[in-house]
């Protein structure tokens, strides 16, 4: 009995050990396939308003239509049509001697092969452009999911900064596009992930330093927070603005960073509606089969209307006045609408809101 069984273990080990490498690989092939599955991404909010959460799967795989086409190619001249108009209308596309009346080719990155060009607007699906410019610069997926360089950085190896000149030589044979977002939403953006949640002893931590040492007035039994209010942001910025000193990247105006008066624009993508519009932008620069709409960063610069508004209220109407007014050409060029700010309860103290308490320790 005993050497029967002996004898069919060597069987049973061979069988096991084939067995396993054959299910091995498929399963790893699984586990690698399935990642996108769990990557929650957000789709865009409507012209009307309206939000939907969709996952990775969900988003539409076939070629736009022809009427689809047709729907967003007469979206798109709207949007250049009051583009044109506004920037007539406010004189910014005269060419002058300050940074609103002339080229700034600086941010542009100019990919020759593909013959697309990218105003990179930060805070305004950023991430997820600098991504698919970096696939097509020649970074695989595989290593961009693996390095822990900045992706700007990557990106810049590749796509040198251009001179006036040379960006309008690209443009002649290239899709030229820009991504814009509401000016409050991407403001509000960019307070959260640079301040608010900033990496300790980071350049923008640092800065929150600087603005709670220099704005921050303290009262007895209130509690602060470590990082700088809203409030105490926006004064910054406003304070900044009189002085005319340059502003970060992230909240700097996208009129003023990538002149849509003095540069033409193909095609003007909106945050609200990218998940339309970026699809349309690879269609319309023959790129479907190399890049797919992507959207990084999910819930990292999320912001509900109900979020915004908190944050908003948190402001006295001397610096939504003030913050508004820096906007302004944003919120006419690219039509969007200051009202529910307006309408909102603004405090009439500088004490930190509710927000902030958890936040403290």
């Amino acid at each position: 009995m005993r050497s029967k069984r002996s004898q069919c273990r060597p069987v049973k080990r061979c069988i096991f050990f084939f067995t396993a490498i054959t299910i091995l690989p498929l399963a790893l092939v699984y586990l690698a396939t399935s990642n996108d599955q769990f990557y929650r991404i957000r789709s865009p909010i409507s012209e009307n308003g309206n939000s939907t959460q969709l996952m990775a799967e969900e988003l539409p795989k076939r070629a736009l239509s022809q009427s689809e086409m047709e729907m967003i190619e007469a979206r798109m001249a709207q949007r250049n049509e009051r583009l044109a108009e506004k920037c007539t209308e406010f004189g910014l596309d005269v060419h002058g001697n300050d940074s609103w009346h002339q080229p700034n080719p600086w941010e542009f990155l100019v990919n020759r092969k593909y013959h697309i060009i990218w105003c990179n607007v930060f805070k305004s699906a950023s991430t997820s452009w600098m991504y698919n410019f970096n696939i097509l610069a020649g970074y695989s997926p595989e290593f961009l999911k693996k390095s822990n360089a900045v992706p700007l950085e990557l990106a810049r190896k590749k796509y040198p900064r251009v001179s006036q000149g040379e960006l309008e030589k690209a443009m002649n044979d290239s899709t030229t596009f820009l991504i814009v977002r509401h000016p409050f939403e991407r403001l509000l953006s960019a307070y959260k992930d640079k301040l608010l949640y900033a990496v300790p002893h980071s350049l923008h931590d640092k800065l929150g330093h600087k603005i709670i040492k220099r704005y921050r007035k303290k009262k007895k039994n209130v509690t602060y927070p470590k990082c700088p209010t809203f409030s105490e942001f926006i004064s910054f910025i406003l304070d900044e603005v009189k002085k005319k000193n340059a502003l970060d990247m992230h909240w700097t105006p996208i009129t003023k960073f990538c002149t849509p008066c003095q540069v033409k624009f193909d095609i003007v993508a909106k945050f609200e509606t990218l998940d339309e519009d970026q699809r349309y932008l690879i269609t319309k620069a023959n790129l479907n089969s190399i890049i797919k709409p992507e959207w990084k960063n999910y819930g990292k610069g999320r912001n509900t209307q109900d979020l915004v508004a908190k944050y908003y209220s948190q402001l006295t109407r001397e610096q939504l006045d003030g913050i508004f007014e820096f906007f302004r050409y944003d919120f006419e060029l690219f039509d969007y609408s200051s009202d529910e700010y307006f309408k909102l309860e603004l405090v009439t103290n500088n004490e930190p809101s509710s927000e902030y308490k958890d936040k403290t320790n």
